[in-house]
């Protein structure tokens, strides 16, 4: 008897070096500072055709019914806080699009005004979602499918545009606050730019706030870009991003999150992975079908969340109803 009890301990103390093997092997594997590692990725992390060849959702099928009455029943306080930043409506060097707001009728019965974008709300200024498909391409194609060809030649988005979430996004919402992190932020309170938030640095922000993103989460990045701009001033990306490093693309793929949002572009610049364009952009969108939310601000919900010691809530949004759209302007709302 004794001699098996020692058989089977050699038996698991084996097992559980092949197991530690296999997690070194995994961790290896999950390597993103080559372009090489990027276009394994690409391939590796795939969803496309997941939900058959008519999906236009991406990773948001994974916001089942069931999902949404979870992320409702999250609502406490019953206090709601915007995400989103004011619409910039003057030139700055990170603001080469603004908003244009004229008055173009005024009298003693009322009036109204013009809203247009002197260019595209896509970039770093504007609070925004990007479409799965069509606003990033690889190798000329979208997570849909969707070509250069056939985008140019419609003159919009002919399949996973923004129209496909018209009936809004309704989830549960994970804050992730990155100043939070030990050595990490400033003591003005953001980090400082070009800082990369790894997918090994979201687990260790899952530690410190006590939560755990899930199947249908939205993922939230708050690195204290708006703070920065209003004690600093406004700076061109070029200067430096803190973000997302292009590894969180296994952080989504592992926990089926649904969308990720940053108070940037998402992406860490410089991002260090020599001739790779955007490669979390191009990982969630064109991969695994991971809408992004672009240029946030989680400022007060951030300190909402510091204070009542939750950094999960209700999170809705609901993108204009825009055909063949590649994204649209935002104001999502975290609801405690």
């Amino acid at each position: 008897m004794t001699r098996t009890r020692a058989g089977l301990a050699v038996v698991a103390a084996a097992g559980a070096l092949a197991l530690a093997g296999v997690a070194v092997e995994s961790q290896e594997n999950q390597r993103m500072e080559t372009l090489a590692d990027v276009e394994r990725a690409l391939e590796e992390l795939s969803n496309q055709g997941r939900w058959g060849a008519d999906d236009e959702l991406g990773a948001a099928n994974f916001i089942t019914p069931a999902k949404r009455k979870q992320a409702a029943a999250l609502v406490q306080e019953g206090v709601s806080v915007s995400l989103a930043h004011d619409i910039v409506q003057e030139e700055a060097v990170d603001a080469t699009t603004i908003l244009n707001r004229e008055v173009i009728r005024i009298s003693e019965t009322g009036g109204s005004d013009r809203l247009q974008y002197t260019g595209s709300y896509h970039g770093v200024i504007h609070s925004h979602l990007d479409a799965i498909d069509c606003h990033i391409l690889v190798d000329g194609r979208g997570h849909t499918g969707a070509t250069f060809e056939e985008i140019e030649a419609t003159g919009g988005c002919p399949k996973g545009s923004i129209h496909a979430l018209r009936d809004g996004i309704v989830t549960r919402g994970v804050l992730y606050d990155a100043t939070l992190l030990p050595g990490k932020a400033t003591a003005g309170g953001w980090l400082e730019l070009g800082t990369p938030i790894r997918k090994a640095d979201l687990e260790a922000l899952e530690e410190i706030q006590g939560v755990r993103a899930e199947s249908g989460d939205v993922i939230l990045l708050h690195t204290g870009r708006w703070i920065r701009r209003a004690a600093l001033g406004p700076w061109p990306s070029s200067d430096g991003v803190a973000g997302y490093h292009a590894d969180v693309a296994y952080f989504l793929k592992e926990r089926e999150i649904a969308f990720i949002g940053h108070d940037m572009s998402t992406d860490v610049s410089p991002h260090g992975i020599p001739g790779a364009r955007f490669p979390l952009h191009q990982l969630a969108l064109v991969s695994l079908g991971v809408g992004i939310f672009d240029n946030l601000d989680f400022g007060p919900a951030a300190e909402l969340a510091r204070r009542l010691g939750r950094y999960e809530f209700l999170f809705t949004a609901a993108p204009l109803r825009i055909q063949e759209g590649m994204g649209s302007p935002m104001n999502p709302i975290a609801t405690f």
